[in-house]
């Protein structure tokens, strides 16, 4: 693993590969183009920082992240993959999912959420969903974050300690680090099915999270082949206010100026 980045240097390249995000995102809408971004791997493994880097600076409406809460008791009824796809983009769309329908082939199937014939069906039927999506023409990219155990208790004690950030640890990660050795099984076997020439899992080292935020963006950009759009000059119009008189100061409610 490389040494740690220096604060300024990795502010500097990723303001520059989010002003490469917002070219691709022009590209996206431009040509109509259906993206969807899996991100998997471990509790603390640095997913949601990656995320939250990717999507701060596009337009929400364009850039959609995607994390569903547990399956209610209607959805647990429905065909597995149907709640996940009513989230999937349509045209001039990017879909980041923070996790994925993958929790079947992970989470559910260590836990216990389902039983070993759902998780073998998961198993033999995500290849075949996944063709589909991407034989409709949505571009596919999934990425696995692989965080060691010694990086992770560190950051689930920086969770615990630490109020601000004490929302994120849950008892799902005490029993993700009680059962560690069943999450790598998983892992393994999940790989060895969905880990396809068509939809490659790309695995993310995160131990070190600046670098892992760097790697991930600058591989997802090079991953859809997009062009800087050319933009007509903007000139701002004046402002012509002579019919317009200000309702009084005094009769509206103003947040009181603290700062």
């Amino acid at each position: 693993m490389a040494g740690k980045i220096d604060k300024k240097a990795y502010e500097k390249r990723l303001e520059e590969l989010q002003t490469e995000l917002v070219k691709l995102q022009q590209w996206v809408v431009a040509k109509g183009l259906k993206v969807v971004v899996i991100f998997e791997g471990r509790d603390a493994a640095g997913k949601g920082g990656v995320i939250k880097r990717i999507a701060e600076k596009l337009n929400p409406r364009v850039c959609r992240i995607a994390a569903l809460p547990a399956p209610n008791e209607r959805e647990k009824t429905q065909w597995y993959f149907q709640r996940y796809v009513t989230h999937l983009p349509a045209a001039g769309e990017i879909v980041l999912f923070d996790r994925s329908w993958y929790n079947r082939a992970g989470v559910e199937k260590v836990m216990g959420f389902c039983s070993d014939e759902q998780h073998q069906d998961f198993l033999r039927a995500c290849p075949e969903f996944e063709k589909m999506l991407i034989r409709s023409g949505t571009i596919l990219i999934k990425y696995w974050f692989s965080v060691s155990d010694e990086e992770q208790e560190k950051r689930f004690l920086e969770r615990i300690n630490n109020p601000l950030k004490r929302w994120k640890f849950s008892p799902m990660d005490l029993e993700s680090r009680s059962r560690w050795v069943a999450y790598s099984q998983a892992k393994d076997e999940m790989f060895a099915y969905t880990d396809t020439k068509h939809s490659p899992w790309w695995v993310v080292n995160s131990d070190n999270k600046k670098a892992a935020r760097l790697n991930c963006i600058s591989h997802f950009l090079s991953q859809i082949d997009y062009q800087d759009i050319e933009h007509q000059e903007i000139v701002l119009p004046d402002i012509d206010k002579k019919d317009y008189v200000r309702v009084p100061i005094n009769e509206q409610s103003f947040v009181p100026e603290q700062y």
